[in-house]
């Protein structure tokens, strides 16, 4: 979007990211992945033209360059709505799925730093618990033939966050949406996009309290565990569901590993 706002309003570099910053946030609505955008409207004030008319012109170009990744609509006085499309979503949670998180591929192995011991000792734990439970269904899922992950599989804790499943998951159903359709599923991915977008956001990481984030990612999870079956009947009658939801569940198991290790400085246990 902000290639496109560059290109129509020739805005200067330095005033460009200040606008990504505080005119781009995600909408609360968890049944959707929905962005939402006042840069027209800020902008109107320093052009000689309508927020509706500037909106209008990033609409048509990122309709044109970007309509695979999301619908865009313009609301009045000069919103944008971004809604991401369920093919882009099913490349994003693939992407995830194989470990591409971090720089250089790396998902939590650098050394713990001591900075991070001032956390409460009880919220920890239950994220160290989300993670764990995260990976006996993992583990769970390949022993019964609903995944297969790259083996050999690991057999000590640093590897295990190298668990990658061998073959897509089918995110897709046959009329190209996400088989993710229950209120707790979509909770969770939205709580799975709300944390990769803190992950993203460098330059604002010390000011993301990391422990909160973990801690509403753990309860996304339970909320999804108790109300969404990957077992019995489902696995049986509709296993591409099954292993989108398990799909969800090894996405929140690598970036539970992650802030546990690199952004809260504990170890992410993979059994308790």
């Amino acid at each position: 979007m902000f290639n496109t706002l560059s290109e129509s309003t020739q805005v200067e570099k330095k005033q460009f990211i200040e606008f990504k910053k505080n005119h781009l946030y995600k909408d609360r609505d968890n049944s959707k992945i929905l962005y939402i955008s006042g840069v027209a409207q800020q902008l109107s004030k320093s052009h000689n033209c309508t927020a509706m008319d500037i909106a209008d012109s990033i609409r048509s170009k990122l309709s044109a360059t970007s309509g695979d990744v999301c619908q865009v609509k313009i609301v009045p006085p000069g919103w944008i709505y971004l809604e991401l499309t369920p093919p882009f979503l099913a490349t994003w949670l693939q992407h995830l799925v194989m470990g591409c998180l971090g720089q250089d591929g790396k998902m939590g192995t650098e050394k713990i730093n001591s900075k991070f011991k001032d956390h409460n000792p009880a919220n920890i734990f239950v994220v160290q618990y989300s993670h764990a439970r995260c990976c006996s269904l993992i583990l769970l899922g390949h022993r019964e033939g609903l995944i297969k992950l790259r083996e050999p599989l690991p057999d000590n804790h640093p590897a295990f966050g190298q668990l990658l499943p061998q073959q897509p998951i089918p995110w897709l159903n046959h009329d190209k949406q996400l088989w993710l359709n229950l209120s707790t599923e979509k909770d969770l991915l939205a709580q799975l996009v709300q944390v990769v977008d803190n992950l993203a956001c460098a330059s604002n990481s010390d000011a993301i309290n990391w422990q909160k984030a973990a801690l509403k990612l753990s309860q996304a999870l339970e909320n999804f565990w108790c109300q969404c079956r990957i077992w019995g009947d489902v696995k049986i009658y509709s296993p591409e569901l099954a292993q989108a939801r398990l799909g969800l569940v090894i996405i929140t198991q690598h970036l539970l590993r992650f802030l546990l290790v690199e952004k809260l400085g504990v170890t992410a246990p993979w059994e308790l």
